[in-house]
């Protein structure tokens, strides 16, 4: 159990930072385990990364299904912009994932899902023709992206680039 949590612990922390990409064996060194060890919790590293960022994909689908019914669904779509920019300027990984660069049947269906939540909002918001649920996923983790370089001297630039973009997004 120890071993497990370890091994979870360590995938997170260097999914966060280094994203999808970071390997197996990187991953064994930081918990301080064997690669053979990760393979027998999880049986490819698409399984361990579903693992990690199953929990965070579940929440950002909570986080718009309790904006859907508000009184004033465009800033019910700002608010879940914000906290799911939030959430993903933080974690690598989920920004990979979200992006659709990880190829995992678990990982696609909550992207999937995520992406039909962030629907109902659009569809209820004022924005301009044609913006999709799949629109408002990806301009959040642009977001992460745009503001990856200036992580370590500011940390939140991408609330200053939400901003930006969810202007350009409203119905004029």
């Amino acid at each position: 159990m120890r071993t497990r949590k370890a091994l979870l612990d360590a995938a997170a922390e260097m999914f966060a930072v280094q994203g999808a990409e970071v390997s197996v064996a990187e991953i064994a060194e930081r918990a301080g385990i064997g690669k053979g060890t990760v393979f027998r919790h999880f049986a490819t590293k698409e399984d361990l990364i579903a693992a990690i960022v199953g929990d965070l994909l579940d929440d950002l689908i909570a986080a718009a299904a309790t904006r859907r019914d508000a009184a004033d669904p465009t800033a019910a779509l700002r608010e879940f912009m914000t906290y799911g920019a939030g959430r993903l300027a933080g974690n690598q990984a989920l920004c990979d994932v979200a992006s659709g660069s990880v190829r995992h049947l678990g990982v696609q269906t909550g992207v999937a899902e995520l992406t039909e939540a962030a629907q109902a909002l659009v569809d209820r918001a004022q924005l301009r023709p044609g913006v999709t649920g799949r629109d408002v996923v990806l301009l959040m983790t642009g977001m992460h992206h745009a503001a990856a370089a200036l992580r370590d001297t500011e940390p939140e630039p991408w609330r200053r680039y939400l901003g930006l973009l969810f202007d350009g997004l409203v119905r004029a």
